[in-house]
């Protein structure tokens, strides 16, 4: 690739593996790689995350922009960041950091917003305006996405529905369960992967994971079909009231429990007789890019103005 061409570097810092990428104008990967996070070291993490994005500038010839999709978010009153699950980065100025190290403007965003973000631009929401990116996976997250811009709200938590507790609760959400944000019944509790196995096991007296629960419904197993009832019905309560406040043209899921077929023929009819109005146009898809969306999403936090040059 010339140096001359434009181009985006994402990366995504998690909790146990930081990955870079490069994409050309196209928005096709042509270089990827990635390395072990430095783990409780907020230095040694900025020194790691600008590394990495030289070592792959060097094998592009050239320099880019540079988004980076976090596990938590950063504060719009101090700039520090905050929330975040990889706690060595709370309470520091990331983005600055970065910046500094890079001599270059850094964007940062969560990774949940760089998941939105990147189904938006070229995943499961392509050509569509409005975009509700939810991560069903060890935790519950989202990403709203507008106009191929991300939507991070005044105090930089849009999309925080996990932390929202679960709709019209019925007898199977009562009592109310403790969350360890200090509220009760939050969805994270439920559309989970934790919380799926943790509904199981309450019911049945079974202790499985998620997958397992999934398998045993594809054999037929009425337990873990009563299971997955209850959690599309669950999820469908949910996205129904996202559709009421936002009205997205599209709710793309990701994480490990977005990979279970049935919910896409179940959920949508469930949330056609929840929403207002009962008329659903909203279409809920499954993720294109998987693992791949927080790199993409990273980089396409610019656009191609910014990229010129």
């Amino acid at each position: 690739m010339s140096n001359q061409q434009r181009f985006r570097i994402g990366v995504d810092l998690g909790g146990t593996k930081i990955e870079a990428a490069v994409l050309d104008p196209d928005g096709a990967i042509v270089v990827r790689q990635r390395m072990a996070s430095p783990r409780d070291d907020y230095h040694a993490t900025v020194d790691a995350v600008s590394g990495l994005i030289r070592a792959v500038e060097d094998k592009v010839g050239g320099t880019g922009s540079v988004g980076v999709a976090i596990p938590g978010m950063v504060s719009p009153a101090t700039g520090l960041v905050k929330h975040a699950n990889s706690t060595w980065l709370m309470g520091h100025p990331l983005e600055q950091d970065l910046a500094r190290a890079l001599d270059r403007p850094v964007k940062l965003a969560n990774d949940a917003n760089c998941f939105a973000l990147s189904e938006a631009v070229d995943g499961a929401a392509k050509d569509t305006k409005v975009v509700f990116g939810g991560i069903l996976g060890t935790g519950c997250g989202a990403g709203i996405v507008i106009d191929r811009k991300v939507i991070e709200g005044a105090n930089a938590i849009a999309g925080e529905w996990g932390h929202i507790p679960v709709p019209w609760p019925d007898d199977s959400e009562t009592p109310p369960v403790s969350c360890y944000c200090g509220r009760d019944n939050c969805l994270e509790l439920y559309l989970s992967g934790t919380g799926l196995a943790r509904d199981h096991a309450l019911i049945t007296g079974h202790k499985i994971k998620a997958e397992e629960i999934a398998a045993l419904d594809e054999a037929g197993d009425a337990e873990a079909n009563a299971t997955l009832e209850r959690f599309e019905r669950r999820l469908a309560k949910s996205l129904s009231m996202i559709v009421t406040i936002i009205d997205p043209d599209v709710i793309v899921l990701g994480g490990g429990l977005s990979n279970i077929d049935r919910i896409y023929r179940t959920v949508p009819d469930l949330m056609g007789d929840l929403v207002f109005g009962e008329e659903l146009s909203t279409r809920l898809a499954r993720h294109v890019h998987g693992d791949s969306s927080g790199v993409r999403g990273a980089a396409w936090l610019w656009d191609d103005e910014e990229t010129a040059g």
